[in-house]
């Protein structure tokens, strides 16, 4: 329905459509190049059940709007603001499907990777979601042997206990086929998580190092910088600098860890949820991207070293890292830096945990709340730091 509308809408301006039916998001930003689009849009719930579904807009190279951009797009449907006179007759646009999108996706990917995954059991949950036909597909024709999980998508069904935010039924299976390892993808397969052999999970840290270290080993890792947001755990950069790796801090989301990578040329970036972007490749986060290069560097060190999934992950340091959301009023949780009080006890808590620590409080972007993160090698004094700047800033903005 919302397809439906959407490309009717684009026609009565005058454009022309071409319908890829069920794809990834990432499958869009790079079609859309191959056909020299003007602009690409995806219809996607992302990680949330299908209620949430909205709107993705890329421009014609494929990357997502800014957001000035998409404020302005906003405001003018908000003020009911129309500059585009309706088209008629001739000038209708048309919409035309096209039949070869997975296979152009497929085959484009695995040109990108030019992988051999032959010798690799994975199973693969596709959340009921967008990547249920193509990533089976792919992984078969790069020889690895797939076994699919959650792939009978009805429309209602997508993230529905499974795919990236639902581990559960993946590591089963991964214990139960007794398989080297499994890809967890969301409803549009923008990001990925992975399960090790033991049912261990691997997430955006764990893959950044992994393959962080991988690229640097080719010369491929631009400037050896690695882009990752503030909510990154501080054991990634204690172990990238020890492979002697520099790491960037983005703010969260994933299009300013693309902005950071963009400014510097950087190559690789992400976020801890699975979002990681190959900047070489394609100008989104790609979950099957992901999952390529994540097998490439596992099936490197498992044939020269004999290394297990599980090993490599265990080279990150996770630190303990407690999270809370602080509920305050709305007008309210932008101010909290101008409250000297907070300020001064934020700024305590940082000298407590010195350099082997940090702690981060920032503002909501979709809700009524203050963050306080606290993260250090300690879970006793992590927990009490951010539970008292909970408190101090619910008496405060509460």
């Amino acid at each position: 329905m919302l397809a439906c509308a959407l490309m009717a809408g684009l026609c009565a301006s005058g454009a022309e459509v071409l319908d890829l039916g069920v794809v990834t998001t990432p499958c869009v930003a790079l079609l859309l190049q191959a056909h020299r689009a003007h602009a690409g849009v995806m219809i996607t719930a992302s990680h949330n059940p299908y209620e949430h579904n909205g709107i993705k807009f890329f421009d014609k190279d494929g990357f997502k709007l800014p957001d000035t951009l998409e404020d302005e797009i906003e405001e003018r449907i908000r003020v009911g603001v129309d500059r585009l006179p309706p088209a008629t007759g001739g000038q209708i646009g048309r919409i035309r499907p096209c039949e070869s999108a997975e296979s152009e996706y497929v085959a484009i990917l695995k040109a990108q990777a030019g992988a051999d995954l032959s010798g690799l059991k994975i199973v693969l949950d596709c959340a009921n979601g967008s990547a249920s036909q193509i990533a089976p597909r792919l992984f078969e024709e790069l020889g690895a042997e797939p076994i699919v999980i959650h792939a009978q998508p009805n429309g209602v069904n997508i993230n529905d206990q499974c795919g990236s935010t639902h581990l559960e039924s993946l590591k089963k299976a991964v214990l139960a086929q007794h398989a080297d390892a499994g890809l967890a993808f969301d409803g549009d397969a923008d990001r990925l998580l992975a399960v090790d052999e033991t049912g261990g999970t691997l997430l955006g840290d764990h893959i950044l190092l992994i393959c962080g270290q991988w690229l640097k080993a080719q010369g491929k890792l631009k400037a050896n910088t690695v882009v990752s947001t503030v909510m990154s755990n501080i054991g990634l950069d204690v172990a990238m600098k020890e492979r002697g790796i520099e790491v960037l801090r983005a703010n969260v989301g994933d299009r300013y860890v693309l902005e950071k990578m963009r400014e510097g040329g950087y190559s690789l970036g992400g976020e801890n949820s699975g979002h990681v972007i190959f900047l070489e490749h394609n100008p989104t986060g790609d979950g099957l991207l992901t999952g390529i290069q994540l097998l490439r560097a596992f099936k490197q060190a498992k044939e020269e070293e004999g290394r297990t999934l599980s090993a490599l992950a265990g080279e990150l340091p996770v630190f303990p890292q407690v999270l809370l959301g602080v509920k305050v009023k709305n007008d309210q949780k932008e101010t909290y830096l101008g409250d000297e009080v907070i300020v001064k006890a934020i700024r305590k808590a940082e000298e407590t945990l010195g350099r082997r620590g940090r702690v981060l409080v920032r503002p909501s972007g979709t809700e009524a709340l203050v963050r306080v993160l606290a993260e250090g090698p300690e879970l006793d004094k992590v927990k009490a730091l951010a539970e008292g700047l909970a408190r101090l800033i619910g008496e405060r903005l509460g």
